[in-house]
């Protein structure tokens, strides 16, 4: 029986997966990102502002990053304010399941997306890939229905970053970094939407 992994060896691998997501943060603060998280942020605001919700999606590791940032909304980033509209659609296990066995897995999200979306609504849909079929079916039926789209993906982008009409790409291709970028960047626009709306500076 192989003997418990030494100091030296987890050491190294947590010092290289460090460095990768420093290296990955950094380039956060590129131009052209700043740019368009800001955009991502006004859209969110105007959403909000003119009594829409946001809507979150994904699958896997960003199914609960979709929860994580709704559940931001819903409840309190730092202040202690009213409820923001906010849904993820992997919470609702009947309709996933359902969904999933009645019509098939690439319309879970959808589905509810017709259901429950409004023209001026924001639909969040994270995949690091940029390719997760249901979440870019559920970024077409979104935009066909009037609401605002927002891809979170990966550095390449993908088809959800082409359908949407704001798109922010973690910059990296290595699952766990993007995910990483996704919920600083999410938490990010979390804090600014909270201060812009009840009056708290960012910073």
């Amino acid at each position: 029986m192989e003997g418990p992994v030494s100091q030296d060896r987890w050491a190294t691998t947590l010092q290289a997966r460090i460095d990768q997501s420093l290296r990955t943060t950094e380039q956060l603060l590129e131009p052209h990102v700043m740019e368009t998280v800001a955009r991502i942020c006004d859209l969110l605001l105007t959403c909000l502002r003119n009594d829409g919700k946001a809507i979150f999606f994904g699958n896997g590791g960003s199914a609960t990053e979709a929860q994580h940032l709704s559940a931001e909304l819903l409840g309190r980033f730092y202040l202690d304010r009213p409820a923001l509209p906010s849904v993820s659609l992997a919470d609702n296990t009947a309709a996933m399941t359902a969904i999933g066995n009645d019509y098939s897995y690439p319309d879970v999200f959808s589905r509810q997306i017709v259901g429950i979306g409004r023209p001026g609504d924001v639909a969040f849909g994270l995949t690091t890939s940029g390719d997760s079929v249901n979440v870019v079916r559920a970024l077409e039926a979104a935009k066909g229905n009037g609401l605002l789209t927002v891809a979170f993906t990966g550095a390449r982008g993908g088809r959800a970053a082409q359908i949407a009409h704001e798109a922010f790409r973690a910059p990296s291709e290595d699952t766990p970094r993007v995910q990483e970028a996704h919920l600083l960047v999410g938490h990010t626009m979390c804090e600014i939407v909270e201060a812009e709306l009840f009056g708290a500076a960012a910073g």
